[in-house]
């Protein structure tokens, strides 16, 4: 029934998995393992229009890309359009495969500012904003955002509706509102309502609390959606791709993967994090990761400090054989 989703000329199968835009999670490390693991297409973390005019070194770096992680996504945010405008051909010259923007950030440091999911309470300014980056490039330009930015403004089929006409290929909504942060349960139905507005053509990608391929079967039979963008469950879980599309495909879990198979993950992860990052952020970025690697372990919360406290390569790298030597062969649950 499901035809081949596509963005602008990008094929993407037939109900593809996107990785999440994160700040600080979804960087060139991370990214090639959930690519190796079957995220169809990946993003980058958000980046901020000021800084990439600046050309703030923070910003300018995350538009480091490379071949194998295509079809890959760059993601912007900010307030001011000339600004986003300029940007967005700032980040034409990186070459990517599509262009985001962010209006679903929830954090209060961007939403102060206006941008993010704060636009969310200026709507004819979200959708001149999104007309102006989509005619200042030659990309697929993209949309993230949310329901509303409270349950009194969740305006989001009609705003759907109103940036698609200024040109956009596709647009995922996270089916919490601003104010919700990340608490309580992601609303599907008004996802699927913007899925199912007959006037609506382009791919719509649901986004919230899919943690399996039961959660994304579900989503996928309710409401119609084209895809599901993994956000949280894939911190420290590359592997949720392989075993959401598993699902889908035989209706079947795999087999988790083995605490073997984690400790080589995390070692993996920290050491491509130490050649992109350098020694000091490479290790303090994959910190938040490692409650996902190890989790179900028994009584695993000295090795889980050891490993969020160590400073150094010398003093973490060690841990993980540590840890493959006191707990392999026990049961994980």
């Amino acid at each position: 029934m499901n035809n081949l989703v596509k963005i602008g000329d990008i094929g993407l199968g037939e109900f593809p998995l996107l990785l999440a835009p994160m700040e600080d999670v979804s960087d060139p490390p991370f990214r090639a393992l959930c690519k190796e693991n079957g995220a169809d297409l990946m993003f980058t973390e958000f980046i901020s229009s000021e800084g990439l005019i600046r050309d703030a070194a923070k910003s300018v770096e995350k538009l480091d890309i490379y071949e194998a992680e295509r079809p890959i996504g760059i993601q912007i945010f900010g307030s001011e359009i000339e600004s986003m405008r300029l940007s967005a051909q700032i980040v034409e010259r990186s070459k990517p495969d599509i262009l985001d923007i962010n209006y679903g950030c929830p954090v209060k440091k961007v939403t102060g500012k206006g941008a993010g999911a704060g636009i969310l309470q200026d709507i004819p300014k979200m959708v001149r904003m999104t007309r102006e980056i989509v005619n200042s490039t030659s990309l697929p330009v993209t949309v993230k955002t949310r329901l509303g930015w409270d349950d009194s403004t969740k305006y989001i089929v009609d705003v759907a509706e109103q940036l698609q006409d200024t040109g956009i290929k596709a647009i995922s909504i996270h089916g919490r509102t601003r104010k919700q942060m990340y608490k309580g349960e992601a609303d599907w139905s008004l996802i699927g309502e913007v899925k199912n507005n007959p006037r609506m053509h382009i791919p719509v990608f649901g986004n919230g609390d899919v943690t399996d391929g039961q959660k994304a079967l579900e989503m996928k039979n309710r409401f119609g959606i084209d895809g599901v963008m993994i956000g949280r469950a894939s911190i420290g879980y590359p592997w949720i791709f392989n075993e959401i599309k598993h699902y889908l495909k035989t209706g079947q879990q795999l087999k988790p993967p083995t605490l073997e198979e984690r400790i080589q993950m995390a070692k993996r992860h920290v050491e491509l994090a130490l050649k992109w990052k350098g020694p000091i952020l490479g290790i303090v970025e994959t910190r938040r990761h490692y409650g996902n690697y190890f989790k179900g372990i028994p009584h695993f919360k000295d090795f889980r400090i050891r490993l969020v406290t160590a400073d150094t390569p010398e003093e973490l790298l060690p841990i993980f054989d540590d840890i493959h030597d006191h707990f392999v062969g026990q049961e994980i649950s």
